[in-house]
């Protein structure tokens, strides 16, 4: 598994903090986050909209991530472009 660390959230201070990856062995690549798990209030209002499966989950990651997360979609772009 080729995973590209992209960042964890700037105001953590280190380790066990929100984090951002992008999976690059995969056909199409896929983000990977690492969050704080969502209350069950949080989780019932998500389900609301779109219910989880069994093997998903909610998470939270602060707002402040938002240009972490931009750089790791633009790398799953990138990853995902058809070698020619």
């Amino acid at each position: 598994m080729a995973l590209l660390f992209v960042g964890t959230d700037p105001e953590s201070g280190g380790g066990n903090c929100p984090a951002v990856w992008v999976d690059t062995d995969m056909e199409r690549p896929e983000l990977v986050l690492q969050g704080w798990t969502a209350g069950e209030v949080m989780r019932a209002r998500c389900a609301a909209d779109s219910p989880p499966a069994a093997n998903e989950t909610v998470i939270r990651i602060p707002a402040r991530m938002v240009p972490l997360i931009r750089k790791a979609c633009d790398a799953a772009e990138r990853a995902g472009t058809p070698k020619l």
